[in-house]
């Protein structure tokens, strides 16, 4: 039977599908991670957005395109938040939540709907194949922020942290498999909360790990003097923070329920940049929330040229039922359109002041795939870099002759 496991949502997703993809392996299925013709589909679906879980309800009807007579079987934060939106959906066999997902396979040819209730302990049963030059490790699960905009914390549960020695031994085995190590979790910030460590604890532990390790997405607050130092302890750190930002005006930032203020924010990184001269910083931002007026716009515009971004994921607002946000009256699109266009504009200008700051410099390269006609890899700090000829999956030390488009044009000077 020809099994196709395909994500829809984000790097804990993609985790939670690789160590699925494994597990069918290891019993023998033919395997994928493609949307291709089988015949059976799981889909792992995503609710952050109005669009992600229409997209996630969208690929039912994907999969029956490609095979009809196809069974499909449902997991993820869309079918937590409504199960019904796909159950009823032809073909859908099984669907489940977010709850028991390592435990799945097991339960293949099972029927209808099966919502558990969200742990309340971090669920390990996890344990992925390495497919590519990155692997990710996943280190939590769940989210205590509750920001007024978003559901995940509802469909995801209560911060729950994985057991450092389960992540160290993980780390320790990849280390000699890939090249880099991409932490993740739905708020990795929160790590150790509920066990009684912490995330500088964790990194601490890493130290000996003998591949790039970088983070995922950080909350602004985890950011101190004791992290940093741990982060500069280990052997080939990426000093790339992805520091989520959503705006960069405080009276938004309230509404939100983003738990500092643009002041304390910019301090956070200036203290990166203390440690780490060479840091990127990148961000996410949510144009037009609800409060958002033209004053609050202009004030994030004018923040995100002051922190100089290497990079920022740009948003429009999405109303999530069920949030707080959702009472608030939405902007009208065309003006959500236009401010995610300025902002976009804002970005790009940040992101290419940034890099020309390394024409002529050098940089460490992990290369991956072709892309127009160059080889293609990424920085430590996660520069996109076009070299000049090499091979992939290797580390190289590289010549950045010049910056276009957002890329990084480099020679090879030598094999690492």
């Amino acid at each position: 039977m020809k099994i196709s496991i395909y994500n829809l949502g984000c790097k804990v997703n993609k985790y939670e599908c690789d160590g699925m993809l494994k597990s069918l392996k290891d019993r023998g299925y033919d395997v994928t991670e493609d949307l291709v013709v089988a015949d059976l589909y799981i889909l792992n679906t995503c609710a952050v957005t109005n669009e992600a879980e229409r997209k996630s309800r969208q690929c039912v009807s994907r999969c029956l395109r490609l095979n009809p007579n196809a069974k499909i079987v449902v997991c993820g934060c869309a079918s937590q938040h409504d199960p019904e939106q796909f159950i009823e959906k032809e073909n859908v066999t099984f669907v489940i939540g977010t709850a028991d997902k390592d435990k799945l396979i097991d339960k293949l040819e099972s029927k209808g709907v099966l919502i558990k209730p969200i742990p309340t302990e971090y669920e390990d049963g996890f344990s992925p194949e390495v497919v590519r030059t990155r692997a990710y490790v996943k280190i939590q699960d769940g989210c205590d922020n509750y920001c007024s905009y978003c559901l995940i914390p509802y469909v995801r549960g209560r911060s729950r942290s994985r057991k450092i020695e389960s992540i160290v031994k993980e780390c320790e085995n990849l280390s000699s498999i890939c090249k880099e190590i991409i932490i993740t979790g739905i708020d990795i910030s929160s790590y150790g909360k509920n066990i009684g460590s912490s995330l500088s604890k964790l990194m601490n532990r890493l130290k000996d790990v003998d591949c790039r390790i970088r983070l995922g997405s950080l909350e602004v607050n985890v950011i101190d003097e004791d992290l940093l130092n741990s982060l500069k302890s280990l052997k080939k750190f990426c000093p790339q923070f992805h520091l989520s930002l959503q705006s960069g005006e405080d009276g938004v930032l309230k509404k939100m329920n983003r738990h500092y203020t643009t002041s304390q924010y910019k301090e956070k990184v200036d203290l990166i940049r203390n440690v780490f001269p060479d840091a990127a910083i990148t961000t996410d931002l949510i144009c037009g929330f609800p409060t958002e007026d033209e004053e609050s716009f202009n004030k994030t515009l004018k923040f995100m040229d002051e922190v100089g971004f290497a990079q920022v994921h740009v948003f429009g607002y999405s109303q999530r039922g069920g949030t707080v946000a959702a009472r608030y009256k939405t902007l009208a699109p065309d003006i959500v359109k236009s401010r995610v266009a300025r902002a976009i504009k804002v970005a790009d200008e940040c992101k290419e002041r940034f890099l020309r700051n390394y024409i002529g410099a050098t940089l460490e390269a992990l290369s991956e795939d072709r892309e127009n006609g160059y080889l293609c890899g990424y920085s430590r700090q996660y520069i996109k870099c076009y070299l000049d000829k090499g091979e992939s999956d290797k580390v190289y030390e590289v010549k950045v002759n010049k910056v276009k488009d957002g890329v990084a044009y480099c020679n090879i000077v030598k094999e690492l």
